[in-house]
């Protein structure tokens, strides 16, 4: 059985008086490998999107700094730290790319906010609220999240609650053209969209790749690189090499 290759798309660092690097965090890559995947990394190249989705199972649009609110018509709030203008371009069009060509998409934290800005959707640009959504990376807080019915995402999980980690000080504030909302933290913080439509276009607030060991973030990777993996067949069966070996 072959392994699915998942598209990561890449952060970048710049220091003064270094070469720029793009970069993911290898949390990402072992949880795709725990799960059966093959992970690349996409630097980032928007102008090249297209070529390299066709040669892709899957996408996973990663956690990282703030979305530029000019992409959704805001002023900048005091506190957004955007990503830089590479990755920005870069994950937006994966994102637009991997819907409209049905290839399997999982966002992770800033990911399903980029989804949902590739998709019309605006942000929240700092939370205010009791629970500490914008915890450390070294010391995540936790809160509970509740799953809608009848969701792709509350199918994957089993479960109608579930408890997360948390470390994003942004989140959805106008839901994107056909998304639809499958999670949501007590405060009504949205922490979950998926499209219904898409056979798995699937983004959650929380950090799943830094949840190791834990059922669910098994249960939603598992389920991703499974869909990557029927993808992928289905890609062979269509192409004239697959078509002329099966014949």
């Amino acid at each position: 059985m072959h392994k699915p290759l998942i598209g990561i798309g890449s952060d970048v660092a710049q220091k003064d008086g270094q070469r720029d690097r793009a970069f993911v965090y290898t949390t990402y890559v072992e949880s795709l490998k725990k799960a059966g995947a093959v992970p690349v990394l996409i630097p980032p190249q928007p102008e090249n999107a297209l070529d390299l989705i066709e040669t892709l199972d899957g996408i996973v649009l990663a956690g990282g700094d703030d979305c530029d609110p000019a992409v959704y018509g805001e002023e900048r709030h005091e506190s957004v730290e955007p990503m830089d203008p590479r990755r920005q371009s870069n994950d937006l069009t994966l994102a637009r790319i991997a819907r409209e060509r049905k290839i399997p998409t999982l966002g992770i934290c800033l990911g399903v906010q980029v989804m949902n800005v590739a998709a019309g959707g605006s942000l929240i640009q700092h939370i205010e609220s009791d629970i500490d959504h914008a915890s450390e990376p070294s010391d995540r807080h936790r809160h509970n999240v509740t799953l809608e019915a009848a969701t792709k995402l509350a199918s994957i999980l089993g479960a109608r609650d579930l408890n997360v980690n948390s470390s994003h000080h942004q989140a959805i504030k106008r839901v994107g053209d056909g998304l639809t909302v499958t999670a949501t933290a007590p405060d009504g913080i949205i922490e979950g969209l998926e499209d219904s439509r898409h056979p798995f276009y699937l983004g959650v607030q929380w950090h799943p790749e830094d949840m190791s060991g834990e059922d669910s973030a098994a249960s939603l990777f598992g389920a991703f690189v499974e869909a990557a993996r029927r993808y992928a067949e289905r890609k062979r069966d269509l192409s004239p090499v697959g078509a002329a070996s099966s014949e």
